[in-house]
C-alpha cells in the first residue's frame, strides 16, 4: 500500500455553498464530494478521494458518515488500496477504526468542558502511542498508510494545535511514535492537500466550542 504519487499543484476548491447559492444538479452522472472545508471528519473524506481518484453523489447514492465513506470510497474507486490483506492487520483495522469515534469524544470532552485533561485524556493518547508502534514496518498504525491513518489524522491534527494553544500541552512529548506518524503524514500531499491554517482552526475551536486556555497541565505521559 504505497503512498500515491503527489498531486503536481495545489487544488482549485469550488467556492462554498451557502444559505443563497443555487444548490447543484442532482444524480446527474457527475460524482461529487460535498463537504465542509473545516470539519475533521469531512475531511477524513477528502483524504480518501485526494489518495484514489482525482474527483467523488455516486451512482445514485448520497452518504454522510465519514467513516463509512471513506470505507466506499476504497472499495468503490480505483487507486491504492487503504486496507491491506493480511488479516492481523485486517483485524487490527477494525478495531482501531471502532474506538476512533469514543477517541475523538475523549480528546474533545476536556475543551468542551472547559476542564483540564483527564487521567481519561492521557490514556487515549498512549492508547495511541502503543498502536502506532505495534508493526514495525513502517510510521503508521498498519506500517503503511491506510484508512487508519485517515480516521485519525484529522482529529490529531486539531488536538495537537488546541492542546498546545489552550492546554499548553504537547501530545508528542514522551511519544516518539506519534511523533514519527505526524512527520511522515505531513509527506503525503493527498492529506497536506486537505490542511487548514492552525490559526484559523483554533479560532474555530474558540468560537464554536467556546475553548478557552486553562491553567498549564500537570498531566504527562507515561
Amino acid at each position: 500500500m504505497a503512498a500515491a504519487a503527489a498531486p503536481a499543484r495545489k487544488e482549485a476548491l469550488p467556492a462554498a455553498l451557502g444559505s443563497a447559492s443555487e444548490p447543484p444538479a442532482l444524480f446527474d452522472g457527475t460524482t461529487r464530494l460535498y463537504i465542509c472545508y473545516f470539519c475533521p471528519f469531512a475531511q477524513r473524506t477528502w483524504v480518501a478521494r485526494n489518495f484514489k481518484v482525482p474527483a467523488l453523489e455516486h451512482n445514485g447514492k448520497i452518504m454522510g458518515e465519514s467513516l463509512d465513506l471513506i470505507k466506499y470510497i476504497d472499495s468503490n474507486f480505483e487507486g491504492p488500496a487503504l486496507l491491506p490483506e493480511d488479516p492481523e492487520k485486517r483485524q487490527f483495522a477494525d478495531e482501531l477504526i471502532e474506538y476512533a469515534n469514543a477517541f475523538t469524544k475523549t480528546l474533545y470532552s476536556p475543551l468542551i468542558s472547559k476542564v483540564d485533561l483527564s487521567d481519561e485524556t492521557v490514556a487515549a493518547l498512549d492508547k495511541i502511542e502503543a498502536a502506532l508502534s505495534k508493526f514495525s514496518d513502517g510510521p503508521f498504525f498498519l506500517g503503511q498508510f491506510s484508512l487508519v491513518d485517515i480516521a485519525y489524522v484529522t482529529i490529531l491534527e486539531r488536538i495537537q494545535i488546541y492542546y498546545s494553544h489552550l492546554r499548553s500541552y504537547e501530545i508528542t512529548d514522551g511519544r516518539t511514535s506519534l511523533e514519527k506518524f505526524i512527520e511522515e503524514i505531513n509527506k503525503i500531499e493527498a492529506y497536506t492537500q486537505t490542511k487548514n491554517d492552525p490559526l484559523y482552526l483554533l479560532d474555530l475551536a474558540k468560537n464554536h466550542l467556546k475553548a478557552r486556555p486553562f491553567p498549564k497541565s500537570d498531566a504527562q505521559p507515561s
